[in-house]
């Protein structure tokens, strides 16, 4: 079901691609603004120096379909090297689960994925001149939806993540105007809190050991 999520996602995206590349000015690849159109696997697992000790079947970790959009600058120095910011927003349908009556943990609770924002920077060199390997690395902030209750009614709760975000990638050039691109990345959120009502403020900040794992690839338009 993922595969074909995913599948359709890439194909709806590249198919716009090339309408939306009509009504943009002359580009040249792998410099200027751009915006893009990103949907991929993301799986996220409690870290190394989390342990329950569970002594259930706890797999802690929640995977799914993750689709957003992102925007950035890139500047050529020189004729191979490439640098600019970078910033995107992504959500996630990644959920622990109850398969056949077993609880699927992930060492915090009942979790959904919610939003994630990334602004950082990323560095590319030309290999060819159509195709562009590149690092990225910056901030990430990520909301896990938690849910809890006394056996009769459930109470929602935010825990938003602080960490960091590191990757690399390919980009290709489907035309001045067009690029589509294939990327792995790593965060760890390592400090949240927990988002109450309006009227509840939120709590202190407490150490996390969060992993997350996302195969992404985007399709996008210059300007």
């Amino acid at each position: 079901m993922k595969t074909i999520l995913f599948a359709l996602a890439a194909g709806t995206a590249l198919s716009a691609a090339p309408a939306m590349a009509q009504n943009v000015g002359p580009a040249e690849p792998f410099s200027g603004f751009h915006l893009e159109g990103l949907a991929g696997y993301d799986i996220t697992q409690a870290g190394s120096s989390i342990d329950d000790d569970s002594e259930i079947d706890n797999d802690q970790s929640i995977d799914g379909f993750m689709y957003g959009v992102g925007a950035g600058y890139d500047v050529k120095i020189g004729d191979r090297f490439v640098v600019g910011p970078e910033a995107e927003i992504t959500w996630s349908n990644a959920k622990t689960e109850f398969s056949d009556g077993d609880f699927e943990g992930f060492g915090i609770g009942n979790v959904k994925a919610n939003r994630d924002i990334y602004v950082g920077a990323r560095a590319g060199y030309i290999v060819t001149p159509t195709t562009m390997v590149y690092a990225k690395g910056g901030y990430t902030n990520a909301k896990f939806d938690v849910r809890n209750g006394n056996g009769s009614e459930f109470f929602g709760r935010d825990i938003d993540a602080d960490g960091w975000r590191i990757g690399a990638g390919v980009e290709q050039a489907v035309s001045n105007n067009v690029f589509a691109k294939l990327e792995y990345r790593y965060s760890n959120y390592e400090k949240g809190e927990i988002d109450y009502t309006a009227d509840i403020p939120d709590s202190q900040r407490f150490d996390l050991d969060l992993d997350r794992h996302q195969i992404v690839a985007g399709v996008g338009v210059r300007f």
